[in-house]
């Protein structure tokens, strides 16, 4: 018999934080702070259901690394026993993406509006849940001890999101759309 999802222990809004016997409310910094790890996993799940070609079979490894780093940070976020265990995350795979991305962009002159295609605006989304999620953190970070290495990841994510809807409209040919005041 499969054991049920379901537990009700919920149902008054507290949850339990893991590591510990104590049951917070689920706006609590610690929950919103997983809440939107997770839900920015979720939006890098829709990401990567779109069909890349040949030239782009490196955006579904980094995507694929990013789901799995991302698990991880949420993993260490929900359980305050591994607050003192250095994370296994490589900011560098981020940042040698972009550089790699970048060679085929021009430079930025203009803010862009989020459109385009729907990968590209999905990618959009990506990085506005993620600077959600670096604002959680932040704030979570005031009262708790938060792995700087887990700050600078999230910060440079959205990085890579933006650059990776810039080279997904260049790759697709879709011409950027200014933002006109």
């Amino acid at each position: 018999m499969a054991s049920k999802v379901y537990t009700k222990k919920g149902d008054k809004g507290n949850t339990l934080v893991m590591g510990t016997r104590v049951r917070v409310p689920k706006c609590h910094p610690r929950i919103e702070a997983v809440g939107s790890i997770d839900e920015l996993n979720s939006y890098v799940g829709m990401v990567r259901s779109f069909d890349f070609s040949e030239t782009e079979i490196e955006v579904e490894t980094v995507l694929k690394q990013i789901q799995n780093d991302l698990f991880t940070i949420g993993a260490r976020l929900a359980d305050v026993r591994n607050d003192s265990n250095k994370i296994n995350i490589d900011v560098t795979i981020l940042e040698n993406s972009m550089d790699t991305m970048s060679k085929s962009l021009e430079p930025l002159k203009n803010f862009i509006l989020p459109t385009g295609s729907q990968t590209i605006c999905y990618c959009h989304l990506s990085r506005t849940v993620c600077r959600r999620a670096e604002r959680n953190l932040v704030k979570l970070s005031k009262t708790d001890d938060v792995d700087a290495d887990i700050l600078g990841y999230i910060n440079r994510l959205s990085d890579y999101f933006f650059v990776l809807a810039r080279y997904l409209g260049s790759e697709y040919n879709i011409p950027e759309t200014i933002w006109k005041k």
